[in-house]
């Protein structure tokens, strides 16, 4: 039996469980803390900086993959040199650690993206602003942010002044989109690769709400675009297992690249109910190095909701009687504003109707409410 080992005990690593029970592998995680969402598979409780503590947890696997991107990329080479497969492999991964390695790797690679360039409190101010196309524009700190933190629009030199004392910022002209796209695909170490159809992915301040499958209206040229666009940086880069790249769509039809995740990712998780190879099950194939499956939708669209705050009991009893079409996802997570707790979804025919049900099914549901976000 295969054995693949997990780092990070969140809900990515916790919807793995069911794929690796049906494809017969033998999961393990190395969570952060006692109680995490995956508990169901943890083997490990740790620090996942501390090398010592991935020596001893990978000892145990054939295959390390990633819940998470926080992993310094020192410690993975370290195993890897040791022997352990690591997938995706550290140089993929590190894309990932910091913005400006990944738009210097984009640009390599000659994948469309927003003009961008580098300045700090030191150098570079002037020149790295014409770069961009001058104020208003996002500036952006290249390690830590997520889900819309660590990203400002910034229209002065004092909009990021705290940010400009710390080190190098990376600055992106502010793209004239019309939505957020995002394009998933899979891959194999032998360079076998499958893509899903293209999402719309709707946001409230910075972090996903809903995801529509597929992007309504998205002409097939735009498709065809957003899928090659992220099978060259899965090949340019040597991606093994998921890859997701936030995309946007801009007023002249142009598609640019935003973001990169380098394992399943939120927009994805429609997937599990809409494609006939969730994104989980397509990630521990290709980590495990077996055939990837297919990746063909079973119904004409798919709808996501995230839930934030706590999922209760009474009211998701509610929620499913009262929409039996819908189907939920808890990550098992304590209660925190704003924080994910789940996902809902629903497949069918008309996407316009399939919003409507999974809003009006997450406004039961959701407890707390959407405030912010978080993770």
């Amino acid at each position: 039996m295969v054995k693949i080992g997990v780092i990070g005990g969140g809900q990515l690593a916790r919807m793995m469980i069911p794929a690796a029970i049906n494809l017969g592998i033998d999961l393990a995680v190395f969570a952060e803390a006692e109680g995490s969402s995956a508990s169901l598979a943890v083997t490990h409780v740790g620090d996942y900086r501390d090398l010592g503590e991935l020596q001893k947890f990978a000892a145990s696997v054939d295959t390390l993959t990633f819940d998470h991107e926080h992993v310094p990329t020192g410690h993975l080479v370290s195993l890897r040199d040791q022997g352990i497969r690591v997938y995706p492999p550290p140089e993929a991964l590190s894309l990932t650690h910091d913005k400006i390695v990944m738009r210097g790797a984009l640009q390599k690679i000659g994948a469309p993206q927003p003009r961008w360039s580098v300045t700090s409190s030191e150098h570079d101010r002037e020149s790295a602003l014409v770069e961009v196309g001058g104020f208003p524009c996002i500036a952006k700190l290249p390690v830590g942010g997520y889900d819309g933190k660590g990203v400002r629009v910034v229209s002065d030199w004092s909009d990021f002044g705290d940010w400009l004392d710390l080190g190098p910022v990376l600055l992106e002209e502010k793209v004239d989109f019309v939505r957020e796209l995002a394009q998933l695909v899979a891959r194999r170490p032998g360079g076998e690769l499958k893509s899903w159809p293209v999402v719309e992915t709707r946001q409230r301040d910075g972090v996903c709400s809903e995801v529509i499958a597929p992007a309504p209206g998205l002409s097939p040229s735009g498709a065809t675009r957003s899928q090659r666009i992220a099978a060259d940086i899965a090949e340019g880069v040597g991606v093994v297992g998921v890859l997701a790249v936030e995309l946007f769509e801009t007023r002249d039809g142009s598609i640019l690249v935003n973001e990169l995740a380098m394992r399943p990712h939120n927009s994805g998780h429609i997937f599990t109910e809409l494609s006939r190879t969730s994104q989980f099950e397509q990630h521990l194939r290709a980590v495990a190095d077996l055939p990837l499956g297919d990746t063909t939708f079973i119904s004409d669209s798919g709808v996501m909701a995230n839930i934030f705050g706590e999922v209760n009991v009474a009211r998701a009893s509610q929620t499913l009687a009262d929409f039996p079409q819908v189907k939920i996802h808890s990550y098992q997570k304590p209660a925190r504003p704003g924080r994910k707790a789940g996902h809902l979804s629903v497949v069918g025919d008309d996407p316009h109707e399939l919003l409507g049900v999974v809003i009006q099914a997450r406004a039961i549901l959701d407890s707390a409410g959407y405030d912010g976000g978080h993770e």
